[in-house]
């Protein structure tokens, strides 16, 4: 790629208000200068608006969103995870990728330039193995390449319904049946990933799939191959009834007791945690990825995101089941779902919101260089307008909270991944109809599962 230099109206280079007048000198893949308070040259590309580091999506599962909609009846999360165990049993390696493809168009439409896809759904029907034995992880490199997005494959170990219950029916489709033959499969994904600035993570689904010996037994894996470590944790009150009922502890004492918190791992929800939950999470450095959107989606509760702060967890955003795809809405939602179990207001700042769906989020995926617009940072830069009558009004002095609080994916006017245009005036550069895409392997996938 050719050295570009992008003229900002205004940029978020960190602090609490956005700076104008910055331009932005891209080589190749990087950011290798940033200046501020210039004025546009000749061939200077600009960026009208307000322009911010790129998001990342710290958890993700593509094929939830073929739910959107049509999940929205009287239910629990038990009843929601009936109708998405449907949908995973039909999806093949050709389908999965025009889905995920179509999915991660999306992502990148709103503002993402990096997804991490905790991704368990490796095998056939009956847990019959492909011929590659990684096929559906590789339809989800080929997905994101296509879509312009850089993926992070947190590549998940599942081996149990419940505790001391073997998978069964579609579940099947998810285990490796030991941590041994998991980590036999994702070996050959990691080192040199297959499909172009792609990187692997590893992840144990929950201690109600994977028993506390063999999660301490891939956080050690990840460990010695030096990639991020990802589980849920707590996202439902009959998760921890199981797991106490079984092991005596609840989740996060038996996954501190197994070694495996800290710095790496990405603990996913925490949403039902008692204080010594929370207080070992944050005293580990434990990263905890919320997902707002879902999680009032599937009434899952809300999680003490202020006090794992208070306590030293970064806080990571996902967007997970894609309820909706917007990283302003799950940003604010963390601040304002806490204003609802709290009572009171302004516990997490623009500032601080922006940093969980950017650089926290990238660090939790194993991109610790990304998330900031500085040199050598890589070149991921999100612009919003701000002429839409969402953000009429909008001062200097209160352009970030203005755009943290009001603004949506619809804002987003121009995308670059890793020095790359992928978004130009709202259209994606690579797929030419994405809204097309998406709706025709959806209604395929629908079809497919007879739950339409």
């Amino acid at each position: 790629m050719a050295v570009r230099r992008y003229h900002c109206d205004f940029a978020y280079l960190g602090g609490n208000e956005a700076v104008a007048d910055v331009a932005i000198t891209v080589d190749g893949e990087s950011i290798s200068a940033v200046e501020r308070g210039v004025v546009p040259a000749s061939g200077d590309a600009r960026l009208a608006g307000l322009t911010l580091p790129g998001f990342a999506n710290a958890h993700s599962h593509a094929f939830h969103r073929v739910l959107r909609g049509r999940v929205e009846r009287p239910g629990d999360f038990w009843s929601w995870r009936d109708e998405m165990y449907a949908v995973a049993a039909v999806l093949d390696p050709d389908l999965y990728r025009r889905l995920a493809r179509a999915v991660y168009a999306e992502m990148v439409l709103a503002g993402y330039c990096a997804v991490g896809e905790f991704h368990y759904l490796h095998h056939a029907a009956g847990g019959r193995r492909y011929a590659d034995p990684n096929e559906m992880g590789l339809a989800l490199f080929d997905a994101a390449r296509d879509a312009g997005i850089r993926l992070t494959l947190v590549d998940t170990c599942y081996l149990e319904r419940a505790p001391g219950e073997p998978a069964e029916g579609v579940q099947e489709r998810f285990s490796d049946g030991d941590v041994a033959t998991w980590a036999s499969r994702v070996e050959a994904l990691t080192g040199s990933p297959p499909r172009g600035g792609a990187r692997v993570g590893a992840a144990a689904h929950s201690l109600r799939a994977v028993p506390p010996s063999a999660a301490g037994e891939v956080a050690a894996w990840a460990g010695a191959h030096h990639v991020p470590f990802h589980v849920h944790v707590s996202e439902q009150p009959g998760e921890n009834d199981a797991v106490v009922a079984a092991y005596d502890a609840p989740p996060v004492a038996l996954l501190a007791a197994g070694g495996a918190l800290g710095p790496a791992t990405t603990a996913v929800h925490a949403t039902h945690l008692g204080p010594e939950g929370a207080r070992t999470l944050g005293a580990s450095g434990t990263t905890v990825c919320m997902c707002p959107t879902t999680e009032r989606a599937l009434a899952d509760g809300i999680g003490p995101a202020y006090t794992l702060a208070e306590e030293g967890s970064p806080i990571a955003l996902g967007t997970d089941s894609h309820a909706v795809v917007d990283p302003f809405e799950e940003a604010r939602a963390l601040e304002l779902d806490e204003r609802l179990a709290s009572g009171l207001r302004g516990r997490f700042s623009a500032a601080a919101l922006l940093n969980a769906a950017t650089a926290a989020g990238h660090r939790a995926i194993g991109w610790p260089e990304a998330g900031r617009l500085e040199s050598g940072a890589p070149a991921d830069l999100v612009t919003v307008a701000l002429s839409s009558v969402r953000l009429a009004g909008a001062a200097r002095g209160t352009l970030l909270e203005h755009v943290v609080f009001a603004a949506g994916a619809p804002d987003v006017t121009d995308v670059v991944v890793s020095g790359r245009h992928v978004v130009a005036e709202g259209r994606h550069l690579l797929i030419e109809d994405v809204a097309s895409d998406l709706g025709r392997v959806i209604d395929d996938v629908v079809r497919a599962a007879g739950n339409g």
